[in-house]
């Protein structure tokens, strides 16, 4: 590691000028994660009981071309309860005339779910019993069908769909100065539910953030959702970051690592062939 990753002091010969360092603790916290992850472990994972099914988190993005003329593409990233997950590049999307946003045929969907399940079981040794989807735009019915039928052709039963809304979702005040609490969920009708990720944390008594918190809006695209499991599982997958000693961050690791996966994969030729095994740690 370079002097400077730690000091934030630049060197003579690197022209650099001095940048902010989070605090020492911090940055120690961050180095020795990531050596043990380095070295086999597993620095945490999401709690699982014995009851729960081997679940497959699968988020989907969406990315230009670096020339940006091109449409747009999907991307989903594959985890599972320890976080661990490969990336799977889909095929080309479409822009909906009526929501402006970018969708993926039905085969699309349906070719995108299963090149993901099978990275998942060359990965892991096993399909999972349960497949979990999530996108920050709505989901069509060629969509919803191309993954009910990738999950079809490998006999997993449980599908759950989610659209998560990053933007215009209603907020919460509670009485006095600090935001809401984290974790905090409100049902809004049968088919929505808000979700506060970042907020207010009664251990610190006080709230860890720059800016007033904003909640999740997380609507599922098919009936028999469980909404409150659904909310538990967005909120355990706020903390698998393993290179943040954050307490809390905003989005699932599934859409933030398509995020960031997207902005590389951008410069990637589109004929290249993208399934790589990949734990987050960038």
């Amino acid at each position: 590691m370079r002097k400077e990753t730690w000091t934030g002091i630049p060197t003579r010969t690197s022209g650099q000028t001095t940048r902010p360092l989070q605090d020492e603790a911090t940055r120690a916290w961050n180095l020795h994660s990531a050596l043990y992850y380095k070295a086999g472990g597993t620095p945490w994972r999401m709690q699982r009981h014995s009851s729960d099914l081997a679940t497959c988190y699968v988020g989907v993005s969406f990315y230009r071309t670096a020339n940006g003329n091109e449409l747009h593409t999907a991307v989903a990233q594959v985890f599972n309860e320890r976080g661990d997950g490969v990336v799977v590049r889909g095929g080309t999307a479409q822009i909906s005339k009526t929501d402006r946003q970018p969708h993926l045929t039905l085969s699309d969907a349906r070719q995108l779910l299963l090149d993901a399940l099978a990275e998942y079981r060359t990965t892991h040794g096993h399909q999972p019993a349960r497949i979990v989807v999530h996108k920050t735009s709505n989901f069509t019915t060629g969509e919803i069908d191309g993954f009910h039928e990738a999950a079809d052709l490998r006999d997993i039963d449980h599908v759950d769909l989610l659209w998560i809304q990053r933007r215009g979702a209603p907020r919460l005040y509670r009485t006095g100065q600090l935001p809401s609490l984290r974790g905090t969920s409100l049902r809004l009708d049968a088919r929505s539910l808000l979700l506060y990720t970042r907020g207010s944390v009664p251990y610190f008594r006080t709230y860890p953030g720059l800016y007033v918190p904003q909640p999740l809006l997380i609507r599922p695209a098919t009936h028999g959702t469980d909404l409150l499991t659904a909310s538990t599982d967005i909120l355990a997958l706020t903390k698998m970051n393993w290179n943040n000693a954050q307490l809390d961050e905003r989005d699932p690791l599934t859409l933030r690592t398509a995020y960031r996966v997207g902005s590389i994969l951008k410069h990637v030729p589109p004929d290249a062939r993208i399934a790589t095994r990949y734990a987050y740690y960038m």
